[in-house]
């Protein structure tokens, strides 16, 4: 049995990125140079740029192509020169700018805290930039970006949002989001690792974190990966397919809940109550650890995370779960379930089977522990 439910951390390739890559593998020109063969190079990156604006409804010069997901986050709050307000369960790589105070709160479902922004940014003098993410990497949880926006206006903020889970999961326009930035993975979506982009609304000016070159017209400098390029286009124009197929992802994410609680009713479901992506579950069974319940199912040949898979190395409790109110010890017993474009009923049911027998031996377990008087 060999069943990868981890696409929360990264989707296997799809076949069209990989037909992408081979493509422009075939050129060897560098993009920048003027003659024939960087011509071509050229070509293959501006129409790949293309296919991600018109994946997102942005216009061809709002898309720059990153290195990924972290450097984007990294380009669009640095870059903005501002103060950086964001919410407590952003990636790490948008934490690790943020002052403690200016982390925004978020219920017990995980939804943002709208009244504690506002009163962050009634409260802040200096230019401001929020970033809030569009839906969560570990809980699947979605947030009002449109009501984000519109605090973020009234008080003269720009919005930067992390997109990586959302692209090709749920419907995303950039014009009609009208957020400022918005950052983006091609490897989430079933492209390559080590390609993305920083979506910037036309009239938003940042300044470069990466200098010594022209590429990406002066806004990030370096060679373009254009064999990732290659294949972040090709995947983007499967978007379509890729929505299409969420209502699946539902069902077996709901039926993998409701045979889970049959199954252990104590679990924890977090994010339930709240708008999520079809694909992720993270849900918590007291009494063993997420490292052993992963540990235990990976034997079993299934593969699910304990989390962020920038994070799954350090022994510490989950900061998302944390945030919305989990204490240490449930946080240290929570699992992500990510399904993905090629996930079948079979891998579900292969998936149940395996946590329905970890489950059993902790109740078999805490019924063999002696009673201390």
């Amino acid at each position: 049995m060999n069943v990868y439910l981890d696409y929360n951390a990264t989707s296997k390739l799809r076949p069209e990125a990989i037909t992408g890559m081979e493509k422009v593998m075939r050129l060897c020109g560098n993009s920048s140079s003027v003659h024939r063969f960087g011509r071509l190079s050229r070509r293959a990156v501006e129409e790949s740029r293309e296919a991600l604006a018109d994946a997102v409804n942005a216009s061809h010069d709002e898309v720059v192509f990153t290195s990924g997901g972290t450097e984007s986050n990294n380009f669009a709050l640095l870059g903005s020169r501002r103060k950086i307000i964001a919410s407590s369960i952003e990636h790490d790589s948008v934490l690790q700018h943020v002052d403690e105070y200016a982390k925004i709160r978020v219920n017990s479902d995980g939804v943002i805290d709208l009244f504690h922004l506002e009163e962050l940014l009634k409260n802040e003098e200096s230019s401001v930039v929020v970033s809030v993410m569009v839906a969560n990497n570990e809980t699947g949880v979605i947030q009002p970006i449109e009501k984000v926006l519109e605090l973020c206006r009234r008080y003269d903020a720009w919005l930067h949002c992390d997109g990586v889970q959302a692209l090709g999961k749920i419907p995303i326009s950039f014009s009609s989001l009208g957020v400022d930035m918005m950052s983006l993975s091609a490897h989430k979506l079933g492209g390559p690792q080590g390609i993305g982009a920083l979506v910037i609304r036309d009239g938003v000016s940042l300044s470069p974190i990466s200098v010594g070159g022209g590429q990406e017209r002066g806004q990030r400098a370096g060679t373009e990966n254009i064999i990732g390029i290659g294949g972040f286009g090709a995947v983007c124009e499967t978007i379509g397919s890729s929505l299409e197929v969420s209502e699946s992802l539902l069902k077996m994410r709901d039926n993998i809940e409701k045979r889970f609680v049959e199954i252990a009713p104590d679990i924890a479901i977090y994010g339930k109550e709240s708008p999520r992506l079809a694909n992720t579950s993270c849900i918590g069974l007291p009494g063993i650890k997420n490292e052993v319940q992963v540990m235990a199912l990976d034997l079993s040949g299934v593969a699910v995370s304990s989390g962020s898979a920038c994070s799954s190395g350090k022994i510490k409790p989950s900061h998302v779960l944390v945030a919305m109110g989990a204490n240490s010890q449930s946080a240290e017993c929570a699992i992500r379930i990510s399904l993905g474009w090629d996930t079948s009923t079979s891998d579900c049911e292969s998936l149940i089977k395996s946590w329905e027998t970890l489950a059993r031996s902790r109740v078999e377990h805490a019924f063999h522990q002696p009673t201390v008087a």
